[in-house]
This record gives structure tokens, C-alpha cells and sequence, in this order.
């Protein structure tokens, strides 16, 4: 991981970590809606709900979030 991510999580509240994985579980927020309110880019989106979320939930949803986006032009 690179320094800069450690550096944004570092900054992040309990609470503010909790929001965006709601936020990023949601089928109806796109990672660019993420980015706008917290500055976290899709990469570090992803590394954050790799390090807060258990391995297979992780798993599925990587799984949903890519098959979906490869159904719909404008998905996450």
C-alpha cells in the first residue's frame, strides 16, 4: 500500500470509515460520489474495504461490483 493511502485512512474517523462502506456496499452510490465527499479514489476504496471487511465478504462484493459493471455502462 502505498504512503499516501496509509496517510488518508489515518485522517478517517471510525465513523467516516463505517460511511463509506455503507456507502460502497450500496448499489446506488458510485465510486465517484465517494470520491466528491471523502477524496478517497476507486483504488483506495477498494483497499479500504479490503483491510474492514471480512475475506469473502470482500469477495462478493468485488464479485457484484464487477458483474454489474459489466452489465451497465454507468455502475459504480
Amino acid at each position: 500500500m502505498k504512503t499516501e493511502t496509509k496517510n488518508i485512512f489515518k485522517d478517517l474517523s471510525e465513523v467516516d470509515i463505517g460511511t463509506i462502506i455503507e456507502m460502497a456496499l450500496s448499489d446506488h452510490t458510485s465510486f465517484s460520489e465517494i470520491q466528491l465527499q471523502y477524496g478517497l479514489k476507486e483504488d483506495q476504496v477498494k483497499e479500504l474495504m479490503r483491510k474492514n471487511l471480512k475475506k469473502g465478504s470482500y469477495r462478493s462484493w468485488r464479485k457484484r461490483v464487477k458483474t454489474f459493471s459489466d452489465r451497465r455502462e454507468f455502475y459504480k
